[in-house]
Order: structure tokens, then C-alpha cells, then sequence
């Protein structure tokens, strides 16, 4: 049987659903250094999204150097990201850019 990753889905979040895609696996940035994964977030039919930037893995975890980890993704993990993205003020069915939230690794 073949293993696949979730790179998008879908999560349920007060009877509303919320669609999401792996935008970005960890990756160097000559500017910044190291960036952790992203999520982006939208409220199925609604135009703006909320972009969920999630630290960069520690090499503490692993043997492995971080960036090569593939990173861990679940409903659970993406449903505390919509929830912190809407405490702190993300509206999903106004329009407008993309809002950036930056979350801990377990998306809170």
C-alpha cells in the first residue's frame, strides 16, 4: 500500500468548513535562515484566506538535521491555527489580502 501525505483537506470548526493546503515545507531562506512550514486557510466559498506560519522544527528532535523532516500535519494541528486565526481577528468572509498569523508547532 502506498503512503501518502496530506498536503490539503478539510476541517469542521463550529458547523462551518474550512479548506486547507500545504503552501510551504520547511525551507532555506537566504534572508531569513530557516522557515518552518505554512498552511494556507480559507472558509469553503469565502475569498480571504489566512496564511499559518508554523516554526522551524528543532534539530533536538531528530537525528536528522531539521530540514530534511517532513512535516507533521493533522486535523488537529490546523483546527487550533483556524481557532487562533479567528481570536485574533481574522474575518474569512471579508475581502482583502492574505493575513499572516504565526503559530507554535501545535498551532495555537
Amino acid at each position: 500500500m502506498l503512503h501518502t501525505r496530506d498536503l490539503s483537506g478539510t476541517v469542521e470548526i463550529d458547523g462551518i468548513q474550512y479548506e486547507w493546503v500545504l503552501q510551504r515545507e520547511p525551507q532555506w531562506c537566504t534572508v531569513d535562515g530557516w522557515r518552518g512550514m505554512t498552511i494556507i486557510v480559507r472558509m469553503h466559498d469565502a475569498q480571504r484566506e489566512a496564511v499559518l506560519e508554523f516554526p522551524m522544527p528543532s534539530a533536538r528532535r531528530s537525528k536528522l538535521q531539521p530540514q530534511l523532516r517532513r512535516p507533521r500535519v493533522n486535523q488537529q494541528i490546523v483546527e487550533n491555527g483556524v481557532r487562533a486565526a479567528l481570536a485574533a481577528g481574522w474575518e474569512p468572509i471579508s475581502r482583502g489580502k492574505p493575513i499572516v498569523f504565526e503559530v507554535d508547532a501545535n498551532g495555537c
